[in-house]
């Protein structure tokens, strides 16, 4: 780096050239039709990209939450996730009921709060169908709910929260902790009114009965912290629970328990023969190729009689 200096000539005729060029240093552009007034700290929705991470999270969610439902309503429902939205948390209450189920809960890794809600029509249809009613329910103006429908509320709450730790895994591990239980938007304590949120959308198709959505609030101030990688394209795919519909129903299929039995033989006696029989007489019994192994009464193998370790076993020779 050079020491040198300037003069008392240079610094002269440098202030003389930004004297002369001040005027033009400035251009009026107020009137063009391409330039709009901006206000930094208003473009927030900039920070977080297209949302791709949080899409990949509410399909693996969507898939997962099937199974939290399906003890209930005794049917595998339909669940679309629609794109993530950003609104004032003002403008998402006045898109909903004055009547609703809305959960709080707080993302500890995220040090901030999430908000699930439920509409109170799908609250009535799980429990009418969890204690063997049916999944059609009229619509009923109610201001609170019965004590069946907060336990009911409970394990469906429980059971959300788990699925969306489990699609939380790949990204990052969460643990979601319980707040507190609103009815009325007014009153729940989420967030300020002015405040972004991300809402992500959920709509659950039942058949025979009109769709109903479920919601996932997460507060635009909680995601920041991660915008880079919500952002991100690649994701390791690699949670345990995150398995797709095949690999679930092959696992629950081999983890069914099935009733093995021997048959000996089968000898034939007259009615007279079945009389007289009397304790301590033999009937004996031929056994030919073999003695037959069956699963569930289904002949499956032929086997032959043995012992091993001092205990009466069978050795299969050949399936049928």
């Amino acid at each position: 780096m050079s020491s040198r200096k300037l003069s008392s000539e240079e610094v002269e005729a440098l202030m003389d050239g930004l004297k002369s060029s001040s005027n033009d240093a400035y251009a009026d552009v107020s009137e063009s039709a391409d330039v709009r007034s901006f206000q930094f700290g208003q473009d927030d929705l900039s920070l977080m990209g297209d949302y791709y991470a949080l899409r990949l999270i509410n399909e693996r969610f969507a898939r997962i939450a099937r199974s939290v439902f399906l003890p209930m309503l005794r049917v595998q429902p339909r669940i679309t996730p629609f794109p993530p939205e950003v609104k004032s948390f003002d403008e998402y209450c006045e898109s909903i009921d004055n009547f609703m189920n809305l959960n709080m809960s707080r993302m500890e890794e995220l040090r901030g709060p999430m908000l699930l809600s439920i509409w109170p029509k799908f609250i009535s249809t799980l429990t009418a169908s969890y204690y063997g009613g049916s999944i059609f329910q009229a619509d009923q103006k109610r201001t609170e709910f019965t004590s069946t429908e907060e336990r009911v509320i409970e394990i469906v709450h429980r059971g959300l929260s788990d699925a969306l730790t489990a699609s939380w895994a790949d990204l990052m591990p969460i643990r979601i902790t319980h707040q507190g239980r609103e009815v009325n938007p007014q009153f729940a304590s989420f967030v300020d009114g002015a405040e972004l949120v991300i809402i992500c959308s959920f709509l659950i198709q039942l058949p025979d009965a009109e769709a109903v959505n479920i919601d996932v609030v997460y507060p635009l101030q909680t995601l920041k912290p991660i915008a880079t990688q919500l952002r991100s394209r690649v994701q390791s795919e690699s949670g345990d629970d995150d398995v797709s519909w095949r690999e679930r129903m092959e696992r629950a299929i081999l983890n069914i328990p099935l009733n093995i039995t021997a048959l000996l033989g089968e000898p034939a006696l007259s009615m007279g023969q079945l009389i007289r029989l009397q304790k301590g007489d033999v009937v004996p019994i031929q056994i030919n190729e073999g003695i037959e192994v069956r699963v569930e009464d289904n002949a499956i193998f032929i086997a032959e009689i043995g012992e091993v370790a001092g205990q009466v076993a069978i050795s299969l020779s050949k399936r049928i």
